[in-house]
This record gives structure tokens, sequence and C-alpha cells, in this order.
């Protein structure tokens, strides 16, 4: 899946309401949109200016979320796999080297 797509995903359902299951595991509606909006300029800034972007960004979600005390789940598991997919696209850009 295309790191756009993934982008994409994790916009729209941060943009929804947060379940109940979501709050429990730590989520507010202030990090979703916070969390939300971060995602939603990386993906902007790429669609703008091309791939070649990600070699600037620094997605530091998983920091974010952890001084948050998010828990693992749902939520969790898609903003983890967008920086994974960002750290990766960036490697990638960069010519395989972290």
């Amino acid at each position: 899946m295309h790191v756009l797509t993934v982008l994409d995903e994790a916009v729209a359902a941060l943009k929804a309401p947060l379940r109940e299951e979501d709050r429990a595991q730590g989520w507010t509606d202030d990090l979703r949109r916070e969390v939300q909006e971060e995602i939603s300029r990386d993906r902007s800034g790429l669609r703008r200016r091309g791939m070649g972007l990600v070699r600037y960004l620094r997605p530091r979600l998983d920091a974010w979320m952890e001084c948050e005390g998010v828990r693992p789940g749902r939520l969790w598991d898609l903003v983890s796999d967008v920086q994974r997919r960002l750290v990766d696209a960036r490697s990638e850009a960069r010519g395989g080297g972290r």
C-alpha cells in the first residue's frame, strides 16, 4: 500500500469521533485532532511537493503517543503504521540508509 493511501486512511479514521475503546486506551478529542492535523500536514506536503519531501519529515508520532500515555489499540495501530511507513519511505528516499 502506498504511503499516501495509508495517510489518507489515518486522516479519515482520526476525523471520526472517538469510540469508548479509544478513550479507554488514553485517546482524548484534543489528542485525536492534533495527531490528525499532523498527519494531514505531512500528507498535504507530500501531495504538493512530491515524495522527495519525505526525506525532510521527522515523524515522532510514537514518542507523542507514549508521552500522552496512549495504549495499544485500533488508533495506536493506525498511527504506528503511519510512523513506520514514513520512516521506511524516508529510508528508501535516502538510498536505504536510516
